[in-house]
């Protein structure tokens, strides 16, 4: 029998471990939601605590954020947690944009969470450096040392952050994937099922080979593998071969654009012999910039994630191989063209780092890149290795999930940013994947059909699908 001095100690300890527990408890708030088109909802706002850096016991906390939708439906499942791509996008942003009526549709299954990972959102700005080093824009620079002034300038800014407290150690896959499981028990379930892009796909990859048995079901699109970080060059040259197959579907664009690899070719050698003296505004000033071959290869390697832009790249290529660079100059001009300091965010540039790439997959898309049309220039972190020490999260953290949670793998086929074989490759241990390919679609392939939202509805349901493609219209 407990003395009264007993229970007291017991309720002290009982009252301190729940003191422990509140302070890193979810704590939501009624939030009316508004989408960019003006649509409003009622939803939650919520946050919870995590350490930065969950292997330093001293580590600083810092928020994660979310909003939560509530479910709709009659049976309500597991919540569904959207992880943006990036990385560096924002889960609540998203949901702002053009998928907010696939969030909307989403509550039939469950509590929508759109997720604000650690390091982006309204933490996104404090994690910016604006290095002191600038790039040359007016005089010719090779590749090498174009680099190596990026290198000198993040390890500028590493260490701005490191004496302004930032733990760059906590931003990677592996403490982001345990931000979920703290997130699943701050919702007070047993299991979360996970709707990801690009690099949100890449989070659920992670998070199936570490707790699987906390996962309902996973939707991804556009998946980059845990090996995949980096892009393998002569894919990307293959990406080519399927836009021209698209563009000669169009009797007026296959005139147009008979052979694409060679214009693209033709445009970035004549680049590499003479560079283009471009002359654009930048606050009502002259600004003049000597535009090379890397930076054509540069904004190619943005505008090829779907067909559209892509086609609009290919019109600037034939106009610059007709000496027009208008529609270069028009382009540039809307991102500004003044010589701005270097600048980096921690969270997506600490991911990709810590995410890495093999010593062996270094070297072959570094061969590859001798001889491609875009070179290494797709991935601009591979460049960047090894400038911030004890990142890189090891060839285990690499290795391709195998899981049986069901999963709907879902794939652009002129996706130019990440392949359909890639996104094969990298899913292929997951014994009860479904893959659905969205014939036409691009890097963005979510709203390009509701053909698309009815093939997530069937899968969340648990219903078989009986298709394995969907074919959308060219933006052409």
């Amino acid at each position: 029998m407990n003395t009264p001095r007993n229970v007291n100690l017991i309720l002290a300890m009982t009252l301190s471990l729940l003191a422990v527990h509140s302070s890193h408890a979810a704590v939501e708030e009624p939030y009316s939601f508004e989408s960019a088109h003006g649509e409003k909802v009622n939803a939650f706002k919520g946050s919870f605590e995590v350490p930065e850096n969950r292997g330093n016991p001293e580590s600083r906390k810092i928020p994660i954020n979310y909003v939560r939708f509530p479910a709709t439906g009659q049976q309500k499942g597991s919540p569904i947690v959207y992880l943006s791509g990036g990385p560096g996008g924002s889960g609540i942003g998203t949901a702002k944009r053009d998928r907010f009526p696939l969030f909307m549709a989403m509550r039939e299954f469950g509590d929508v969470i759109a997720l604000d990972q650690r390091g982006t959102g309204k933490a996104r700005k404090q994690l910016t450096c604006r290095s002191s080093l600038k790039t040359p824009l007016n005089q010719a620079i090779i590749d090498t040392a174009y680099y190596e002034i990026q290198r000198q300038a993040l390890t500028e800014c590493a260490n701005i952050w490191k004496k302004s407290g930032v733990d760059l150690s906590g931003y990677t896959t592996l403490e982001s994937v345990t931000d979920l499981d703290d997130l699943r028990k701050n919702l007070g379930v047993k299991k979360i099922s996970l709707w990801g892009i690009s690099y949100g796909s890449h989070l659920a990859l992670a998070a199936l080979k570490q707790m699987d048995d906390r996962i309902d079901r996973v939707i991804i699109a556009t998946v980059e593998g845990l090996d995949q970080t980096i892009k393998m060059p002569f894919r990307t040259d293959a990406y080519f071969d399927r836009l021209q197959n698209a563009l000669n579907r169009n009797k007026e664009l296959a005139k147009q654009f008979p052979d694409i690899k060679k214009l693209i070719s033709r445009v970035l050698n004549n680049l590499n012999s003479q560079p283009l003296k471009l002359s654009l505004t930048d606050n009502e000033k002259e600004a003049s910039i000597l535009w090379q071959r890397r930076d054509m290869q540069q904004i190619s390697a943005g505008m090829i994630s779907d067909p559209g832009s892509a086609l609009i790249l290919l019109k600037i290529y034939a106009a610059l191989d007709n000496n027009n660079t208008r529609p270069l100059t028009d382009l540039l001009q809307r991102y500004g063209a003044g010589n701005r300091p270097i600048s980096f965010s921690a969270m997506p540039v600490a991911m990709d780092l810590a995410s890495g790439q093999s010593e062996q997959r270094y070297a072959k898309i570094m061969e590859q890149a001798k001889t491609s049309l875009l070179s290494s220039h797709l991935n601009s972190s591979i460049h960047l290795s090894g400038v911030i020490d004890g990142l890189d999260l090891g060839e285990s953290f690499r290795e391709k999930p195998n899981s049986n949670v069901p999963t709907l793998v879902l794939i652009g086929s002129l996706d130019g940013r990440i392949y359909p074989d890639s996104q094969r490759e990298a899913t292929s241990g997951l014994t009860q994947r479904e893959v659905i390919t969205i014939v036409n679609a691009g890097h963005n392939l979510f709203m390009t059909s509701p053909e698309v939202g009815e093939t997530i509805a069937q899968f969340m349901r648990g219903k078989p699908i009986k298709k394995t493609e969907i074919t959308v219209d060219l933006p052409w």
